[in-house]
């Protein structure tokens, strides 16, 4: 068995995975399959109870490092769009005189090899320092050693640290050691109980709130769908702007009274891969357009560019998070060439992880993103007010 055969059934058998969990298969074998993920997802539900009751028994301790941690998440998996909310935050706190790090575990980004991590276990040596992906005044790191998400929050938020390790506590530690910084975000951090947030930033997609309603590995919730009362303000992403009371009904059920903040991902324009080249929205119109991408939620970026006037001829998708070889690049840019296609768009996301070694055959451009609130805008800016003037405004929500 070759590398490679293992690889494409490694794959296959995620995206089958992937396909049960929602709902997109509906054979026997889908079915039984389902049913045994069922049985597993109450054992992760088990283990999820026992930790929360441990840390709230005080048996097992957060520790508090004296300055303001934020933290950002959410309770399910794949793309609720966390990577713009944590952007425009941090961004709206530096810009308040705040001295920010971001602080992320860096999902599936290069990590120091096994038998270092072994050896430096053995030995009892000290613990490397985080990965500065970013020191505030440069870039330190690309994507495949820092994560795609720390990569792109560097290259986008100049004067904010983005460090990345699994350890938050250490991170947190250094950023307040080694650059003075006085405001911690934790990306993706709301399970992440050992270092506790002041303020807890909870993102809901309004395109799929939670799934199925099973817990990780039948469905795509992380914790609970009560564990809503742990959040200090809700953010509700990739809304259309039609509210959904049945959604907002459920959410107060669980948090009454808690600030419900509704954003929208925007496309602010074309930008050329590997080249300063920069192209406004309307260039997508009625040409005749290719999409690849490897991203949780796939349907959303083509949407845009079909909402944006493309004609979408062809489109490809990739896992979440994949790395682009050269063999699929060669691929993918010949069916587009069949197509008679004049160029290529991608995701920020995905072109993050393009190094320059590979080929574009044809233009090659990603969609550039921002976040839009669309209600909710003086519940945000106040949050960012109780952070940098606490002694100004009401004391912060406190997370249950």
């Amino acid at each position: 068995m070759s590398p490679l055969w293992l690889k494409r059934k490694s794959y296959a058998f995620e995206q089958y995975t992937i396909d049960v969990i929602l709902g997109r298969r509906e054979d026997t074998g889908a079915a039984v399959y389902g049913a045994f993920l069922q049985g597993l997802s109450f054992l992760f539900n088990g283990l999820i109870q026992l930790r929360f009751w441990l840390y709230r028994e005080r048996i097992l301790h957060d520790q508090p490092l004296g300055c303001l941690v934020v933290v950002v998440g959410n309770l399910t998996v794949g793309g609720t769009g966390k990577t713009p909310v944590v952007e425009k935050f941090a961004r709206a706190l530096a810009e308040r005189g705040r001295k920010v790090a971001i602080l992320s575990r860096g999902y599936k980004s290069k990590r120091p090899p096994f038998w270092r991590r072994a050896w430096n276990a053995l030995t009892h040596s000290e613990e490397p320092p985080p990965r500065v992906v970013s020191d505030g005044a440069q870039v330190l790191l690309d994507s495949e050693q820092a994560g795609d998400e720390p990569f792109m929050l560097a290259r986008n938020l100049p004067g904010v640290v983005v460090l990345v390790d699994k350890n938050r506590v250490k991170a947190g530690t250094y950023a307040i050691r080694r650059f003075g910084c006085d405001t911690l975000v934790l990306d993706d951090g709301f399970q992440y109980l050992p270092l506790k947030g002041r303020l807890n930033l909870l993102l809901v997609d309004t395109t799929n709130p939670f799934g199925n309603g099973y817990l990780l590995p039948r469905g795509i919730l992380r914790e609970p769908v009560k564990h809503l009362r742990r959040a200090s303000y809700v953010f509700l992403t990739k809304s259309s702007g039609r509210r959904d009371p049945e959604l907002e009904e459920l959410i107060q059920k669980y948090n009454p009274g808690v600030d419900i903040i509704e954003c929208a991902h925007r496309p602010r324009h074309l930008q050329r891969v590997g080249q300063e080249e920069r192209q406004p929205l309307d260039f997508l119109k009625n040409r005749r357009v290719g999409a690849f991408s490897g991203i949780a939620t796939p349907e959303s970026f083509e949407h845009f560019l079909r909402e944006l006037g493309a004609n979408l001829i062809y489109t490809k998708r990739f896992l979440d998070h994949y790395r682009f070889t050269q063999e699929d690049l060669d691929l993918v840019f010949d069916q587009a060439r069949r197509a008679g296609l004049e160029f290529l768009v991608t995701t920020e996301k995905d072109a993050v992880r393009l190094n320059g070694d590979l080929r574009f055959p044809l233009p090659l451009y990603y969609l550039r993103l921002e976040i839009e609130i669309i209600r909710g805008a003086a519940d945000f800016q106040e949050a960012v007010s109780r952070i940098c003037f606490p002694e100004e405004g009401q004391p912060l929500p406190v997370p249950r």
